[in-house]
């Protein structure tokens, strides 16, 4: 391979880790808007950083010490026209990004509600130290790191912490939230296709916080009622005792909970965390 053709297959080595998992690789309509947010970014920030390279090669060429065409002017100091196009060119660039940093902030505003023929469906969702427990009051049944969602159906997610401040994050579906003790957040998503996507904790929160990852599992919506009752029935109870081992600092293994207190998310939300 020649070497003048390393530059080019950079950028390709670099996308090949963003292929199946991460913020580029999205499944959902607030991940692609993010994504697109992104790449317009980086091609706004690009009109500045691509021109500045190309002109300091070109300089460094064309005044080298074996160029005799090249003019010195040591009396020279003042341009009008280099100066128009020196601040013109950023100031459009961070007017650009400011546009576009207002107009997604507002439309991509995690409490904004998805339209969709769908019902939403409604999850709450408590950090733990250091497990996610995931409380569908609806079906009466509660996961523990472990999220199942029904494909093409907005997802309402309430979310608080029992503990300390934390961050829930799927990258594939978007919008990063934080979680915190007597605050409920809100976040608005959905799966656009099917698939298992991973979820985790960007945010430290002590020694077992890079424990705290789960699996989104995206499945068809028509057997997403007849999957979460096949787990509720044959899921342990979650009474006092299950609760009280869920309390606890560790990590856990993936659990299915039914019948949790209709009151578990209100009670976790009023406790002070630690």
């Amino acid at each position: 391979m020649r070497l003048h053709a390393i530059p080019l297959l950079l950028p390709l080595c670099l996308l090949g880790g963003c292929r199946d998992a991460g913020v580029l690789a999205a499944r959902g309509p607030i991940a692609a808007a993010e994504r697109l947010i992104l790449i317009n970014a980086t091609a706004i920030m690009l009109v500045v950083v691509v021109p500045v390279i190309v002109l300091t090669l070109a300089f460094g060429w064309w005044y080298r010490s074996g160029n005799a065409r090249a003019t010195y002017r040591p009396d020279w100091s003042y341009s009008g026209q280099i100066e128009l196009v020196v601040w013109a060119i950023p100031a459009m660039t961070v007017t650009l990004l400011a546009a576009v940093g207002w107009i997604g902030s507002h439309q991509l505003d995690p409490a904004r509600k998805i339209a969709g023929e769908a019902t939403p469906l409604r999850i709450q969702v408590v950090s733990l130290d250091w497990k996610w427990l995931f409380i569908y009051p609806q079906q009466h049944l509660a996961l523990l790191n472990e999220l199942i969602v029904p494909v093409g159906v907005p997802l309402e997610f309430e979310l608080t912490s029992a503990t300390v401040m934390n961050a829930f994050f799927i990258p594939q579906l978007g919008s990063q939230i934080y979680t915190m003790p007597g605050m409920s957040t809100h976040l608005n998503l959905l799966a656009a296709r099917g698939g298992d996507y991973p979820g985790f904790s960007s945010h430290f929160s002590g020694d077992g916080f890079s424990d705290m990852r789960f699996i989104a599992h995206a499945v068809p919506a028509a057997s997403f009622p007849s999957l979460l009752e096949q787990l509720r029935s044959g899921a342990q109870r979650l009474d006092d005792a299950a609760r009280a081992q869920l309390m606890g600092r560790g990590s856990a293994p993936a659990i299915a909970y039914r019948d949790p207190d209709p009151q578990l998310y209100q009670q976790l939300l009023q406790q002070p965390g630690r």
